[in-house]
Parts: structure tokens; C-alpha cells; sequence
């Protein structure tokens, strides 16, 4: 170890996180670079990975397996809720949390408070990143590419000089998009996405264009106990190889491809392209089996509960106590969601074709649109009462 001041850097790889080494390195610091595998990424890339920070002078490398972690403190309550911010997008970006989580540890492992990010001042993510820092603890927050901002407003191109002159190569995509990938999903931004038009072809990342859609149609089905996805095809697996699995699989499809525009905190627009296909799956199995066994005020109320829920966590709010009592309720909301669901797909979009559990709200004497376990009398008297409030201002407003 040196007498320099360590500083642990949440590193992707990518040019932003790149550049942040060479400027903490600049400023004096001990540089170790942490990589939290959120899934997402082969051994090929995560060599690729480490390489590039011994490449750029990092002092000691980490990388760090948060895949159960991720699945345990964001998927699951995820699920429970069914929530996706502006009913479009799920938070793929909270791996960030958990990134935080592990790269604290590290820090204190090594014995400093200085934490890094490559987050610029434009988007959510210096929320994410900041706001859980100041939760979890009493660190020093670095973000070389938001102080970069003060010197420039041509960031990427500033970013992508220095690293020619420090002899780095830069790989193309990266020089166009900014990617970010993990066991939730793929995110793009940058280039003509920012600017409203047409992705290009190289943004399909995980789902395929529809050229190259299998022609036979797929189907699989997902057990789930208490709101928890436990099993493919009747085997049980771990939730995050389901999830990897069900990428694979579906993204083949082209299932799980949306283009999103969000309101950044600060009062910008941000759109990306990101691709979902597992957590597409999941979502639409689970919502079919929880709406199939809860009852209609409990479903009426999911959607507030998850509205909120969805804000707190796209905003920062990830380790605020409130969200915690948010999902004892979703938890219990959940109790009941067990079961299994039967999805399929001929490619592009996919349906829960088939239910089943023990807990159906199902009367036997009754099914909708062919038998009732009422008479006729009792439903036009029913229907009377019900309406009789409208009824009544229609009268009395003429």
C-alpha cells in the first residue's frame, strides 16, 4: 500500500468511470476500482473490465458478485408491487443501490471515506448514488465527471480526447452510446436517442430485431410462493439464474424492448432505449396470478401503493423508512399470490395465457358470462341500488 489516501471508484468500465480514475489518480489518489456484478455481463467482458482499470493505473481492482443481493432487495418487492415509474419503466437503474451497498463495504474494508462515481450533474443517478451514501453512512463523496461539467459542456468529447492522449482505446459503441447493463436489463442513451429520433440498428442489445425471431412459438411457465418467482418449467432455480434465463430467452423474441422518456429530477427530459425481457415475464406472470387471487379493493389500492413506491425508488429514496412500510404492505398484499402462470409468445409481445393456484377467487356456482349463483330479481335490484345515487341526480337536475 502507498501513503496515499485510497478512494474506492464504482467502475464500469465504460468512458465515463474510465475517465474518473485518471482524474482521482490526477488528484492524489489511491485509485481501487470496484466492480459489483450485477449480472448482465460474461467473464469475457468482466476480464475486459479489469484489465481496462489496471490499463488506466488503478491501484488494485475488486469485483464484487451483488447478483442475490440485487434480486433479494429490488426484484422481489419489485414484483410485489408490479410498479414501473410512469407505468413504462421498472427502475432498471437500482443495481446503483446495491453498488453502493458494496462498494461501502469495500471502503470500510480498506479503511477510508472516500467514495467515487462517474455520475454527471444531468441525471437521476448522482441521486441514487448520493442520497444512499448519505443514508448508509458519513463518506466523502467524489464525482469527477460532475466537477468535469464545470469546466466544459462538450463532456463526452472532452472525456474521449483525454483518454486518446493518455494512449486508452475507447471502444465504438461506447464512443456513441452510453450502455448500461446488468441483470435487470440493458439501458441506451446518447446519440439520437437523446435527440428524439430513431435508434439505430446497434442499439438492439438482448432483443432481437424481428428478423431474427425464432419461428416456432414459446412457451414456459413460472411458479411463484407468497409473490416470489421460485421456479421455471416446474424446476426450481434461484431468482437471479430465473432471471438470466428468462433474458435469454425471451430477449431472442425481441420481447422486453421499450423506448422511454423520463422527467430527470432537475428539470430535464431524459430518454433511453432499454430492453427488459426477463422482468417483462415476471411482471406480466405475477400481475396475472395476483389480480386472479386478490380480492377487487385489494387490487384497486395496489396501483397507489405502487405509484409511490415507484417514485421513491426512481428518485433516490431506495433506503428511505418509508419505502419500507410500503412493501410490509406489498408483502402482505402478497401472501396469497402463489401459484403457477403459463406465458407465451410468437415473438414481440407475450400474454399470461394460463392461471392456476389454490387461492382463485373462483365461485363454483358461478362464472363469468355463462352461470350465476343469483337469480335475475336479485341482480336488477342490485343493479337498482347501485346506481341509484346517479339516478337520483339525473332527476332532480333537469
Amino acid at each position: 500500500m502507498s501513503d496515499k489516501q485510497a478512494i474506492v471508484l464504482a467502475f464500469s468500465g465504460g468512458l465515463d468511470t474510465s475517465y474518473c480514475v485518471l482524474a482521482l489518480r490526477e488528484q492524489g489518489f489511491e485509485v481501487h476500482t470496484a466492480f459489483v456484478d450485477t449480472g448482465g455481463i460474461d467473464a469475457d467482458q468482466k476480464a475486459w473490465i479489469a484489465e481496462r482499470a489496471r490499463e488506466l493505473g488503478a491501484a488494485e481492482h475488486h469485483e464484487l458478485d451483488a447478483g442475490q443481493p440485487l434480486w433479494d432487495q429490488f426484484v422481489v418487492p419489485l414484483l410485489w408491487s408490479g410498479a414501473r415509474m410512469l407505468e413504462q419503466y421498472p427502475m432498471l437503474c437500482s443495481d446503483r443501490y446495491v453498488i453502493v451497498q458494496q462498494c461501502l463495504a469495500l471502503a470500510d474494508e480498506l479503511g477510508t471515506k472516500h467514495f467515487a462515481h462517474g455520475c454527471t450533474g444531468m441525471g437521476n443517478d448522482q441521486l441514487r448514488f448520493d442520497q444512499s451514501v448519505r443514508s448508509l453512512g458519513d463518506y466523502e463523496i467524489h464525482a469527477p465527471i460532475r466537477e468535469l461539467q464545470r469546466q466544459t459542456s462538450h463532456v463526452r468529447a472532452h472525456e474521449l480526447e483525454l483518454m486518446a492522449e493518455a494512449g486508452i482505446e475507447v471502444p465504438e459503441s461506447a464512443s456513441r452510446y452510453s450502455i448500461n447493463e446488468n441483470l435487470l436489463g440493458v439501458t441506451l442513451s446518447g446519440q439520437e436517442i437523446d435527440e428524439f429520433g430513431v435508434p439505430g440498428d446497434d442499439t438492439h442489445v438482448w432483443c432481437r430485431p424481428r428478423s431474427e425471431w425464432p419461428a416456432k412459438r414459446l412457451e414456459l411457465t413460472i411458479g411463484f410462493e407468497r409473490g416470489r418467482a421460485v421456479s421455471l418449467n416446474d424446476q426450481a432455480v434461484s431468482g437471479p439464474e430465473l432471471l438470466a434465463t428468462l433474458n435469454r430467452q425471451l430477449g431472442a423474441y425481441g420481447v422486453g424492448r421499450h423506448i422511454y422518456t423520463g422527467d430527470v429530477s432537475i428539470g430535464l427530459k431524459g430518454r433511453i432505449v432499454f430492453e427488459c425481457p426477463g422482468i417483462d415475464g415476471l411482471m406480466i406472470a405475477q400481475r396475472a396470478l395476483r389480480e386472479a387471487v386478490n380480492t377487487r379493493l385489494q387490487n384497486q389500492f395496489h396501483q397507489t401503493i405502487a405509484n409511490r413506491w415507484a417514485e421513491l425508488v426512481y428518485t433516490g429514496f431506495f433506503f428511505e423508512p418509508h419505502k419500507a412500510d410500503l412493501e410490509a404492505y406489498l408483502e402482505s398484499a402478497s401472501s396469497h399470490v402463489t401459484g403457477v402462470v403459463r406465458l407465451a409468445t410468437e415473438g414481440g409481445a407475450m400474454q399470461a395465457v394460463a392461471v392456476g393456484s389454490r387461492y382463485l377467487l373462483k365461485d363454483p356456482d358461478a362464472v363469468y358470462a355463462q352461470s350465476a349463483g343469483w337469480t335475475p330479481e336479485e341482480a336488477e335490484g342490485f343493479v337498482k341500488l347501485l346506481g341509484q345515487s346517479s339516478t337520483l341526480a339525473a332527476r332532480v337536475r333537469k
